[in-house]
């Protein structure tokens, strides 16, 4: 991969970690909210993490080609999970937990599909077996309570969010060091 094209997916991770901080604090903060306002928050972090896994699949071109029709075949999928989530904030808990769920679910089995050689390869690992297990918790978890669903998705955005931000700092380590060899 490029410089430019290592940038670019360093931004994309940081941006997609920043969001994920910041929406999990505020469920973990704002217990009261409505099913509707979590709804269309998680719908914008899938919205956005969706749209930032698109670019991330077009723009790497020094990536292998499966790599990248992944991610985007994974971002298409997570843009319209938040679309969905957004449009219909009124639904079920039950239909929310279902979607979250399995949008963390295929973002967990993205991120361990796409693999990088550098050192933030253990990064992306750590993040796609949070993302799967924090989905499987969801989609387990009693949904009598919004309570549950809250604690839960906060704490999971929170870490998945930390392990993408560490990522962002070590993506392409070790490819700069290569061409520095080179």
């Amino acid at each position: 991969m490029s410089s430019r094209e290592i940038t670019g997916v360093r931004v994309a991770f940081a941006v997609s970690a920043l969001i994920a901080i910041g929406l999990g604090t505020i469920l973990l903060v704002w217990t009261t909210a409505t099913l509707s306002v979590i709804a269309v928050l998680f719908g914008l972090y899938f919205l956005v993490s969706g749209a930032l896994r698109i670019v991330r699949g077009i723009g790497s071109t020094g990536s292998a080609a499966g790599g990248r029709v992944l991610n985007i075949v994974f971002g298409l999928i997570m843009v319209i999970v938040g679309i969905i989530a957004m449009r219909n904030p009124d639904g079920s808990l039950a239909v929310l937990g279902l979607v979250i769920g399995i949008s963390w679910i295929v973002e967990g089995i993205a991120a361990l599909v796409e693999y990088s050689v550098d050192s933030s390869r253990w990064f992306g690992i750590l993040f796609g077996v949070v993302a799967i297990i924090a989905g499987v918790i969801v989609l387990f978890a009693p949904v009598e309570t919004l309570g549950v669903l809250v604690t839960i998705g906060g704490i999971m955005l929170i870490i998945s969010g930390l392990v993408q931000l560490v990522r962002a700092f070590t993506f392409g380590r070790g490819n700069r060091a290569a061409e520095n060899i080179a």
